[in-house]
């Protein structure tokens, strides 16, 4: 007859351990080592910042992106951008672009060109200043500029490889204007995403007589091939900056005396009667489908409307910034 078990004593027919695992899982609870820092974590978002900002100091950046550089400050005249977080190098096609990187010393890697292309003035230009600094000239067919030019892209028979481009520090544009004694204008770019509308507006600021364009860091188009064409090389000129944040970048150019100007067709101040033109400006430029954010709209300074045409609903980004540009040029060029 077998004896009843005692409460709280463990039934010696049962067969294996009913409790613990004789140090079977110690190992399991040792632990894994200390926690990489965020930094040190490729899909960590600060993994990727570091990565990209390595990236950029290979390519010959100065600082890092966002931040103000702690000495030695900047290189205004920033250059070009990879089309793609992978990508070293960017292609910029068309000869207006070329030319304008070429003339502006960008540390290009290889000219490319048509095999029997028309030999106008620039594309002599453009060899000249190649053979003088030693960059190698391939000549492929169209076909391979095609491919190198992308979707819907013209070349016109040349192409340039150049590094990432290299962003400017917003704070650093502005103590550069303000250093020359110049009167700063700036545009800033409030969620436009399509990188033909950034060249445009490079374009524009380089024509009214800008000072630079400024970017946030995140959901905006990139100085990539595209908008290098469509700024008919503008970009070689006008420095692009980036903003970690627009809204707090404003603020602190607020702070600094600058008068922030959204455009939006329903601002209470028609462009015509805009009476800041002569003074310290930003103008901030929204997307065409969704306008000014709204944490944007209430930085600003004033709204500011461009009366159109009753059958026209609004403007494209790119023409609305050259149309607020060209006025205050206009008004500043008067009061000499």
């Amino acid at each position: 007859m077998a004896k009843p078990s005692r409460p709280g004593a463990g039934n010696s027919k049962k067969k294996g351990a009913i409790k613990g695992t004789g140090g079977h899982g110690r190992k399991a609870l040792e632990g894994r080592g200390n926690t990489p820092k965020a930094e040190d974590r490729s899909w960590h978002v600060a993994g990727k910042r570091k990565a990209a900002q390595e990236r950029y100091a290979a390519a010959g950046g100065k600082g890092r992106i966002g931040q103000k550089p702690q000495s030695g400050g900047s290189n205004p005249n920033r250059r070009v951008s990879g089309s793609s977080a992978s990508s070293d190098t960017e292609t910029v096609t068309g000869r207006n672009s070329v030319l304008e990187a070429l003339r502006t010393k960008i540390p290009a890697t290889t000219m490319y060109i048509a095999q029997r292309v028309e030999m106008d003035d620039r594309v002599k230009e453009m060899l000249a200043i190649a053979r003088h600094r030693e960059i190698p000239v391939l000549e492929v067919t169209r076909q391979e500029l095609d491919r190198m030019a992308g979707f819907d892209g013209v070349h016109q028979g040349v192409a340039l490889k150049v590094p990432p481009y290299e962003y400017a520090h917003p704070q650093d544009l502005l103590e550069q204007v303000i250093d020359r004694g110049e009167t700063p204008l700036f545009v800033a770019l409030d969620g436009i995403t399509d990188p033909r509308n950034l060249g445009a507006i490079i374009r524009s600021t380089a024509a009214f007589g800008g000072h630079g364009v400024i970017l946030p860091q995140r959901r905006s188009a990139s100085v990539n091939s595209a908008a290098w064409k469509t700024s008919a090389g503008a970009a070689a000129r006008i420095p692009v900056a980036l903003a970690a944040n627009l809204t707090t970048m404003l603020k602190e150019f607020k702070k600094q005396g600058v008068f922030v100007l959204g455009l939006d067709g329903g601002g209470d101040v028609s462009l015509p009667a805009l009476e800041l033109a002569d003074r310290p400006v930003v103008i901030v430029v929204g997307s065409e489908g969704k306008g000014l954010s709204r944490l944007v709209t209430e930085t600003c300074d004033q709204i500011v409307s461009i009366p159109i045409s009753a059958a026209t609903e609004s403007l494209n980004a790119g023409i609305a910034a050259s149309v607020a540009l060209y006025q205050v040029s206009t008004v500043r060029a008067a009061k000499g």
